[in-house]
């Protein structure tokens, strides 16, 4: 089915207050000790993400900037490695949601998958030139996890702007 085949609804605006506690629970679900599992997304970067592409002019560059460095206090790794990857990637996302939002849900998550993709690398770029060790190509795996989990917090993020389903079928065409 083509785009503007399928049915739009229409969103209340987004309360600032939700999208902050989004980010903060997703910093503390990276916080939390996973330990060496393989896989474990950086929900910070997917809620950043999400928000910097539904919301780019409510969330941004500072913003991420400020989760990254929260991150890098939080986790002990080296000063900036988050916050310099959250700001490329805010950067990014935003550069690129009005393309993003074009796509089917699962055509999205490739398209996030590559920008959290490019955020991991940029992290491990800056762990590697501070002297730090390549962790293994399973080191990726958080990404596809997250990716995959995009059509999952897209509808529960956006699940607080969504309205009853009666005042969509009222509005006139």
């Amino acid at each position: 089915m083509a785009y503007f085949e399928q049915p739009q609804r229409i969103l209340s605006r987004v309360n600032v207050g939700y999208m902050t506690l989004t980010v903060v629970l997703a910093v503390l679900f990276n916080l939390m000790p996973w330990g060496d599992l393989i896989g474990v997304p950086d929900m910070a970067a997917l809620v950043l993400a999400f928000w910097c592409v539904h919301q780019p002019r409510k969330m941004g560059i500072g913003v991420a900037w400020a989760v990254g460095l929260v991150m890098d206090a939080g986790s002990g790794a080296l000063l900036g490695q988050h916050a310099f990857a959250y700001a490329v990637l805010a950067f990014a996302a935003i550069t690129l949601h009005r393309r993003i939002l074009w796509f089917s849900q699962w055509q999205q998550a490739a398209h996030v998958l590559v920008l959290l993709l490019a955020c991991q690398a940029l992290m491990l770029a800056v762990r590697l030139a501070a002297g730090g060790v390549f962790p293994g190509p399973m080191y990726f795996a958080g990404s596809l996890t997250a990716a995959a989990l995009w059509p999952t917090a897209t509808f529960l993020l956006l699940l607080p702007q969504r309205r009853p389903e009666s005042v969509d079928e009222n509005r006139p065409l």
